[in-house]
């Protein structure tokens, strides 16, 4: 008898355990209650279940249901068409064992916010590195129709599907702020308040990346082989190939954002040359990536820091070198902008405590190109071209309609003729539109570089006081500075 039912429970326990059992649909991190997505467009659902699992959504704001099954690896994704709406809204996602529903969900403006540490920088600041008006900013920050998703720092290998380590979508609040990205906060904030629409911002940066960890493994190999194979993530992943794009851009793909935010470059200013073949074929690879066209990108341009060396001249120790890779981005990277930082940097330290002001730089870009605002000045003065006369050389400038400006006059230019040596210039603002640089020093100039080197503070403006960026007019690969 005790046989028997022995046999029987054996029987029982094998059917139970031989039963398919149904999985429960699984979200990306990133699609869940409170988040903000992309208005008045086609934005993508996505997530995993059990093969050939059929699927039900349903969203608040229209008015049939959505059917859908899963692929044979378990995998879905679904176009949904949002409005302008600015109501809170829900979704619920059915299944045979699953049944989620997402609320408190907001249409507005998405932007993705990436870099290294200068983006990362969030409003309490670093150790002995303040964000300037922070205090403040942190007081005023709630703001339900602000939100904010961080990606939180991991490398891998290989692509992830899934982001495994995050801060999930936050109301914009003291205690959210606080740990946030500073040029993100400022940035998003702003935004909401022109716009009088939500904004969510979403972070992933990572301090002391360089851009070949950004980018993906086939657009980098393109340029040159990486075998991570015996690689340590545990040891500096920041500067690993491939392996911050795999981990903290991949999983929020095809997430739909209306542009990006970059403030990245310090980690590469000795790499001038591969700067300028990376980070445009980085951007390219996310936009095709993405599948959303060639959204906004709109970066900084690394601020004037010591480096160490302000003896650096013609160097890759010259910092100056990487700003003018940056600059010529521009013309590299369709639908972008640049925010300048050559008057806001900080000599004695990296990280400028002046983020809302770059913030601004980078919200006026957007505003003009993005969203219309087109009395908004965003572009700084850029050097085009010169004449020489009167024994110095007039400089004439793209982007500088109503004039230049200089609060206490101009410093920082350096006059050179064909030897190549550079001397000490004067410079004044002459028709208030061109620069005249003249020095005793060269009797026949032929050539200007202004705020050349690592640490210098911008003193050339345009009438709205966005500052130029340091420029060459010679492309010599062997000029000197004069030294008394």
């Amino acid at each position: 008898m005790k046989k028997n039912i022995l046999i029987l429970l054996v029987t029982v326990f094998n059917l139970l355990i031989l039963q398919p059992v149904k999985a429960e649909v699984k979200l990306p991190a990133i699609v869940s209650s409170n988040m903000v997505l992309q208005r008045n467009t086609t934005i993508v659902l996505w997530g995993w279940a059990d093969a050939k699992e059929k699927i039900t959504v349903n969203t608040s704001w229209l008015d049939k249901s959505i059917n859908i099954q899963a692929n044979k690896e378990g995998s879905w994704r679904v176009e949904v068409k949002t409005t302008n709406s600015k109501e809170p809204q829900s979704i619920t996602i059915k299944s045979k064992a699953s049944d989620i529903l997402l609320e408190n969900i907001l249409f507005g403006e998405v932007w993705l916010c990436s870099g290294q540490s200068n983006m990362e920088q969030p409003i309490s600041g670093y150790n002995g590195q303040p964000i300037f008006g922070s205090n403040m900013a942190t007081t005023k920050s709630n703001n339900k129709n602000l939100r904010f998703f961080s990606v939180h720092k991991i490398a891998s290998k290989t692509p992830l599907e899934k982001i495994e380590k995050f801060s999930g979508w936050e109301q914009s609040s003291p205690q959210s702020v606080s740990k946030f990205s500073a040029i993100a906060y400022f940035f998003g904030k702003q935004l909401q308040e022109v716009l009088d629409c939500p904004v969510g911002m979403i972070h992933t940066s990572w301090g002391g990346s360089t851009v070949q960890a950004w980018m993906s493994k086939e657009v980098f190999n393109s340029y040159k082989e990486v075998n991570l194979d015996n690689v340590n993530l545990k040891k500096r992943p920041q500067y690993i190939p491939t392996v911050l794009y795999n981990s903290m851009i991949n999983p929020l793909i095809p997430y739909t954002i209306k542009g990006a935010l970059w403030y990245q470059g310090e980690s590469n200013r000795k790499e001038v040359n591969d700067y300028k073949k990376f980070f445009p074929a980085m951007v390219k690879d996310w936009r095709t990536r993405w599948g959303i066209g060639e959204f906004p990108f709109y970066y900084v341009q690394i601020a004037p820091f010591l480096y160490g060396n302000n003896n650096a001249f013609q160097t890759e120790d010259n910092s100056a070198f990487i700003r003018e890779a940056q600059l010529e981005c521009l013309d590299l990277i369709p639908n972008s902008g640049i925010a300048i930082t050559m008057d806001i940097g900080d000599e004695n330290s990296i990280h400028p405590p002046k983020k809302k002001e770059v913030a601004d730089r980078l919200l006026f870009n957007a505003l003009n190109q993005t969203y219309g605002y087109k009395a908004i000045d965003y572009a700084a003065p850029i050097y085009n071209s010169l004449q020489i006369e009167d024994g110095g050389i007039t400089l004439n400038f793209k982007n500088a309609e109503n004039g230049l400006y200089a609060y206490d006059g101009l410093s920082g230019f350096e006059i050179a003729g064909t030897d190549k040596v550079f001397y000490p210039a004067t410079a004044k603002i002459v028709n208030k539109k061109n620069v005249f640089v003249k020095s005793d020093k060269v009797l026949n100039p032929v050539a200007v570089r202004y705020a050349w080197r690592n640490w210098i503070v911008g003193t050339l403006y345009d009438t709205n006081l966005l500052s130029a960026s340091s420029f060459r007019t010679d492309n010599w690969n062997n000029a000197t500075q004069f030294k008394k």
